[in-house]
């Protein structure tokens, strides 16, 4: 089942058990597919579209968590929270950082990284090889943890 048609499928289930942070993580992905397919770059929107989709709409909420948690909006934050946990559900399991250190070690050793400096080059192949597995602050910490030290 495509996300689209799953997404449509949920927002019935949550719209008849009332379920509002549902609705609202809900609507908000349906909305982001409908821009995405109406925004006139003629781009297909297969899985990996799918995954990019949905990890930007995860580190929107979660930059708005961090600000309002900043700024002690706790009701604000509250809601932020439930939007991640509703969109963190359609995404494929993130790895954790254990699992993705021998995963980056082989990558550092393929490009041949010896210190900081060639950090794009490893993020660059990481990011690749880890779409959809690993959002790219977790995949820059664990690079920063093995180049440097």
């Amino acid at each position: 089942m495509s996300l689209e048609a799953k997404i449509t499928e949920d927002l019935k289930t949550a719209m008849k058990a009332k379920d509002q942070a549902a609705l609202r993580g809900i609507r908000a992905i349906k909305s982001a597919i409908l821009l995405f397919r109406t925004d006139g770059s003629g781009n297909e929107f297969d899985e990996a579209a799918e995954v990019k989709l949905l990890q930007k709409l995860v580190k929107q909420r979660q930059d708005s968590l961090e600000i309002y948690q900043k700024q002690n909006r706790a009701d604000l934050a509250v809601v932020e929270e439930e939007e991640i946990n509703i969109i963190m559900k359609y995404l494929p399991t993130q790895l954790s950082e254990a699992e993705l250190e021998p995963i980056i070690k082989e990558i550092i050793e393929t490009v041949g990284a010896t210190s900081a400096k060639d950090m794009g080059k490893v993020m660059g192949a990481a990011n690749q090889k880890l779409a959809g597995k690993a959002d790219g602050k977790s995949i820059s910490a664990v690079v920063k943890k093995l180049l440097v030290g």
